[in-house]
């Protein structure tokens, strides 16, 4: 047995029941070991070559309607000595950025649309005749445009066989918006002169009510609860480009008492070179000559210089702050303390806690049995003789107040942040089991 790791980005993904999927349908693979987080779009695989390939493994994530691309390229497309993690934006990276943008367009349209559906709704002097078909309209548009991405990801989980959290979405959204539909045609609620009040118990046997305004408010807090999403995840992978960039660009490399400029990536081990007061130093290295102090305080955190001298030894990216210094090269590309620092926040972003394993499992059960819940109340309520309107109401709020599922969404992203917001104060978390334990 051959065992090769790879590291996959996941694109698609929409909540942890999808993440979930992904990681049963790649687990299912002769000779795969994969655990696949939502909030970093990231699968990490462990698989034997004589069975399978990367391109294999894609297909299973594209057949599970998702897509993928292998996050670690070719070495001959990348730098050798680069540090790991390419601070190069990925695809996932530009996928995200075109989401969060997309997203922030659909919420401001859909809440621009949904305040007045609201206002009208809940304030009897705002229901002019014919109110309610404004209200339709304007329901209309949001539910088909601004609902898109919801109804797009639950007809491909279903093309699939799965359920995930936009499936309940779509589910309440499509319930409400279409029963108010059926009453406003069919029942009293379409009528000229409709008005329509709050009620604290609902009695609405007569069916004249619409609920509209659930629709569209439902889809706007979740496109913008969504939105923000997004731009977590990008602000935390921001942050961990920072960490990557904070290494010096090139180096004074001293070749027979002479200096010449070259890029980071063109040092060896062994290598000499200068670094001048206010300099930054290249890679991990001995000094050899001269003595300075250095300001370490971005891997540290301490703020007063370290003094070094000859034999001590430096890191990559840090400051020298006084005197000239010249240092031979003992670690470069990869291996460098900050190329390190870097792999620790990757890796601890792409596993998983103890307690975000136990949320996965249950989301796998969450979206049936909130259906499950959602068609039993609906049976009780009409076994009570309480009217169908009352028991469709009841049965559409099981759906909506669950479609949110802050227990599967908060865990991965609470970490994906904590441990960028981390790296980018020069604190570093080794996993997810450290935030969990503190």
């Amino acid at each position: 047995m051959s065992t090769t790791h790879i590291d996959l980005g996941v694109t698609g993904m929409t909540c942890t029941s999808c993440s979930s999927r992904v990681e049963r349908k790649l687990n299912k693979v002769e000779g795969v070991t994969a655990t696949v987080n939502y909030a970093t779009e990231s699968a990490s695989v462990e698989y034997d070559s004589t069975l399978t390939g990367p391109v294999d493994l894609i297909k299973v994530i594209q057949g599970a309607g998702y897509d993928a691309y292998d996050a670690n390229p070719p070495a001959a497309d990348t730098d050798p000595n680069a540090p790991a993690g390419s601070s190069a934006q990925t695809p996932a990276d530009i996928a995200r950025e075109e989401e969060a943008a997309n997203l922030k367009r659909l919420t401001i349209m859909s809440s621009v649309l949904s305040l007045p559906i609201m206002a009208m709704s809940m304030i009897p002097a705002l229901q002019f005749d014919y109110w309610q078909w404004v209200s339709a309209i304007l329901a209309t548009i949001v539910f088909i445009n601004g609902g898109a991405p919801f109804h797009k990801a639950t007809w491909t989980n279903i093309k699939h066989g799965s359920f995930t959290m936009d499936t309940l979405i779509t589910m309440g959204t499509s319930a409400a918006y279409f029963w108010s539909l059926y009453v406003m045609i069919f029942g009293h609620a379409g009528m000229p002169g409709m008005r329509m009040h709050m009620e604290l118990v609902s009695n609405n046997a007569e069916m004249d009510h619409i609920y509209l305004e659930s629709v569209g408010m439902v889809i706007t807090f979740l496109l913008l609860g969504r939105y923000f999403e997004v731009k977590a995840k990008g602000q935390s992978s921001e942050a961990l480009r920072t960490l990557l960039n904070m290494g010096a660009k090139d180096a004074s490399l001293l070749v027979n008492g002479k200096e010449t400029r070259v890029p980071i990536s063109e040092l060896a081990i062994g290598d000499v070179f200068v670094v001048r007061p206010g300099e930054k130093i290249a890679t991990d290295g001995e000094v050899i000559e001269g003595y300075s102090a250095v300001d370490e305080s971005m891997l540290t955190g301490e703020s007063v210089p370290v003094e070094v001298q000859v034999g001590s030894r430096v890191t990559g990216a840090s400051i020298n702050t006084s005197g000239k210094l010249v240092v031979r090269a003992t670690r470069v590309g990869s291996d460098t303390t900050l190329a390190q620092m870097a792999k620790l926040v990757t890796e601890a972003q792409a596993s998983k806690a103890p307690v975000q394993r136990l949320v996965d499992r249950i989301a796998q059960v969450f979206v049936p049995a909130v259906i499950v819940i959602a068609l039993a109340t609906l049976v009780a309520h009409l076994m009570l003789s309480q009217g169908v309107a009352p028991a469709f109401v009841a049965a559409v709020a099981v759906l909506i107040i669950a479609c949110p599922c802050a227990m599967g969404l908060a865990t991965p992203t609470a970490i994906l942040v904590g441990t960028g917001r981390g790296a980018q104060l020069g604190l570093l978390i080794k996993g997810p089991e450290i935030l969990e334990s503190t």
